[in-house]
């Protein structure tokens, strides 16, 4: 989650919701871990308990958050998320979306797939504008794997990574490899062709990302996350991720 100077965007039960505050953004990325107390936000922010006091206050208006008395000690209030990070501004990147509009414009579209390439377009336009929409294609590719999970019949880590592998061959969604089995670690590699597309900037991780989680959590009924490893350029072949119970 984007904890600077930019602007970060939620979603809640009323409507979208952006913020500019980084204090309020940290409070935010603090509480993804779980319900936390007036004083654990306060150590984790380093900032004094009356500013705090204010940001909880904004924030719990806002709908962002929610407050509850402390099952522990009725003195104090515990405070948890109430909305859906849903991406952060960044520096506009037009160049990389311009690639991408000059290679569905000419013949080489037709070696990729016009679909796959206006998958990657929405994505660069994203970026083109300042959007940067990680967080949310992981929460779509979450959905997705759930959704695609339904098609597997196996319970079990080695049986599903089986169906999956097929799964991925047969609809040409790219392929993965099995690095390791404690912990479950995965390089994939050229998810929806992301590898073979002309183009430096590399967008597709998070998506890739969030299928994984959402077929692993919807499979084998635990709560994990995909944890990414290192950064993804034009340098490195793969997205290469490690599984963490949760």
């Amino acid at each position: 989650m984007n904890n600077g100077d930019n602007t970060a965007i939620f979603s809640t039960d009323v409507g979208v919701i952006a913020l500019n505050g980084s204090v309020k953004i940290k409070i935010l990325e603090f509480l993804k871990g779980g319900c936390r107390s007036f004083d654990e936000i306060v150590q984790h922010t380093g900032k004094a308990k009356s500013t705090i006091s204010v940001h909880l206050n904004d924030l719990k208006t806002q709908s962002l958050l929610e407050e509850a008395v402390d099952c522990n000690d009725k003195r104090k209030k515990v405070y948890s998320l109430k909305c859906q990070y849903v991406a952060c501004s960044q520096e506009p990147g037009m160049k990389h979306y311009m690639e991408m509009l000059d290679l569905m414009s000419s013949n080489e579209v037709n070696s990729f797939g016009c679909i796959k390439c206006l998958f990657h377009a929405v994505q660069y336009g994203f970026r083109a504008h300042g959007v940067n929409c990680d967080p949310i294609m992981r929460k779509i590719g979450n959905d997705v794997g759930a959704s695609i999970s339904r098609n597997f019949s196996s319970t079990d880590m080695g049986s599903i990574i089986d169906e999956m592998m097929d799964f991925w061959e047969d609809h040409d969604i790219g392929s993965f490899t099995i690095l390791s089995k404690d912990p479950i670690r995965i390089a994939v590699h050229n998810f929806l062709d992301c590898r073979s597309i002309p183009i430096e900037e590399k967008t597709l991780c998070s998506f890739a990302q969030g299928v994984f989680e959402g077929i692993f959590r919807e499979k084998l009924g635990m709560e994990c996350v995909m944890q990414m490893l290192g950064k993804c350029d034009d340098n490195c072949d793969a997205c290469h991720f490690q599984m963490v119970v949760l």
